[in-house]
């Protein structure tokens, strides 16, 4: 139980079902996790939204269990709805195709199974409701019979979904592949209003799990104390780790031989691609007043009087370019699939995604042609000390710096 509480849902692996209504995609939801997690009735079109669920599935491990409103919802609302459950598409290592055994495939299941194709996203089809044929078809290749209401071949679908999704899911490292054993890592966590009560945000619990799994000691402090705390170490540092928020303080009291960068960078290192962001940073000295930028964060929260997406970061936009861009927020799932008239994206570490959301993001922007940076890079860039919070990553530096001597060619 330990293993299932103690792992953040953007780092399980996601499985949505998809199907068209009535096909019992809710009911079997239902009968593979063992519990209620959907509403289901003969109404079709009960789901109309995406519900999602993390939990242990046998035998699996941690995942995230998502159920999608059906492929064939009609009307406005319904065309919503259905949108909804294509967006699940860019966040998920598998998918299930439910399909009515009664009805058999249609052209929209087909349609599907293209999707998936195209996506290359494994996935399985769970030939339901088999328990009201007379002679129930025999599992074949990735299609297997089932049944929710009486659970017949439930177990074997979900020894189906489990053998198509060993080796998904993120197998890159947080920092740990940065370190070696004994090492000293020390984390710059500043405490202000923006700070959650008694208790760490998800990146630096990540990060410190990370750290002592590798069997390195970390050593904690607010960017006041940071002097301090460096003097009284009786070793070296072999990195630290801030909050992008307190990069200019913390880059002033980290000595030129100490590689420094931020709980952002790391995890858009982890999730995206680094490389790309860093590119986007470029864009930052070319806005011109009312181009268009969009500021998106992968969590919802209550945003404060000191917020960093709402307030800091527009701030530090406009005294570094010197422009008024005009600014559109998101959060959450959401994301804007129209960049047409967009210069530039301004996205969190995106610690409450998963990879497949992400590099989603990503290719959404590189398709519009709107280059894309993270908070840490953009932050870390308008403090002039981009090249310094890159130290750690000698790859990319190379990357950069190749490109850099390309174009004075």
């Amino acid at each position: 139980m330990s293993n299932l509480n103690s792992t953040p849902s953007a780092d399980r692996i996601h499985i949505g079902f998809f199907g068209l209504r009535n096909a019992g995609k809710s009911s079997l939801v239902n009968a593979v996790t063992g519990q209620s997690l959907s509403v289901v009735s003969d109404v079709a079109g009960t789901t109309t939204d995406p519900v999602k669920k993390a939990m242990e599935l046998l035998p699996l491990g941690p995942v995230v269990i998502i159920d999608t409103p059906g492929l064939d919802d009609e009307g406005m609302l319904g065309e919503l709805r259905v949108q909804k459950a294509r967006e699940v598409l860019a966040t998920v290592h598998i998918a299930v195709l439910v399909v009515d055994a009664t009805r058999g495939m249609t052209e929209l299941d087909n349609t599907l199974i293209s999707l998936f194709e195209e996506r290359k996203l494994p996935y399985v089809i769970a030939l339901n409701k088999c328990d009201l044929l007379p002679v129930p078809p025999a599992a074949e290749g990735n299609r297997h019979p089932v049944s929710a209401a009486t659970g017949a071949g439930v177990h074997e679908l979900k020894e189906a979904i489990a053998a198509h999704a060993k080796g998904l899911g993120n197998t890159r490292k947080l920092v740990s592949d940065l370190l070696s054993p004994d090492d000293l890592v020390v984390l710059v966590i500043p405490i202000d209003e923006s700070a959650p009560k008694g208790r760490l945000i998800l990146p630096q619990q990540n990060t410190i799990r990370d750290i002592l799994d590798s069997h390195c000691t970390v050593v904690a402090c607010q960017d006041t104390e940071l002097k301090k705390t460096l003097s009284m170490l009786a070793v070296k540092p072999a990195l630290v780790i801030t909050d992008s928020q307190a990069f200019g303080r913390v880059a002033k009291d980290v000595p030129a031989d100490v590689p420094l960068t931020s709980f952002s960078i790391l995890f858009a290192r982890y999730k995206g691609d680094l490389t790309a962001l860093v590119r986007g940073a470029v864009a930052l000295s070319s806005l011109k007043d009312g181009d268009r930028v969009v500021i998106a964060e992968g969590c919802t929260h209550h945003r404060q009087c000191g917020d960093i997406g709402s307030v800091k970061i527009p701030r530090w936009v406009e005294q570094f370019s010197g422009a008024k861009p005009i600014y559109t927020f998101t959060s959450g799932g959401e994301f804007p699939h129209d960049l047409s008239d967009c210069k530039l994206i301004i996205h969190c570490g995106g610690c409450m995604l998963n990879e497949k959301e992400m590099a989603h993001r990503m290719e959404i922007a590189e398709r519009a042609g709107v280059p894309m940076v993270n908070y840490g890079v953009a932050i870390a860039h308008m403090h002039g000390i981009l090249k310094k919070s890159l130290s750690p990553f000698p790859e990319v530096e190379a990357i950069l710096r190749g490109e850099s001597q390309s174009a004075h060619r």
